[in-house]
């Protein structure tokens, strides 16, 4: 077992991000694909997601397009792990978009 499916701690992470998602109004569902989601991505890091790195998520997406994972689900990941990250574990750095250079216009 891992953090995320841990049914014995009290504070577990998957218990702090239920209550996290319940004060924020989420329905059950989305609480539950968000569950799956991160229980994922433990199974892919092999360890507990609370020592995931940004190299980590960046391999897991990568790993993603490479299992030809469909759009819909690749999002609902991305959502899921951005909770995570900037919410229940307050490593805002984790969460954000990474924004594409903005291009100069050339010099003529």
């Amino acid at each position: 077992m891992d953090a995320i499916t841990s049914p014995n701690p009290k504070n577990s992470l998957r218990e702090r991000m239920l209550q996290d998602m319940t004060m924020r109004g989420f329905g059950e569902h989305t609480q539950k694909d968000y569950i799956r989601h991160v229980r994922s991505f433990a199974a892919f890091l092999g360890r507990p997601p609370d020592t995931a790195t940004i190299e980590d998520l960046r391999r897991f997406q990568i790993d993603q397009h490479e299992r030809a994972v469909g759009p819909a689900t690749i999002n609902g990941a991305v959502s899921a792990l951005r909770f995570l990250f900037s919410i229940t574990l307050k490593r805002p750095e984790m969460g954000k978009r990474r924004r594409k250079a903005a291009l100069l216009p050339a010099s003529e």
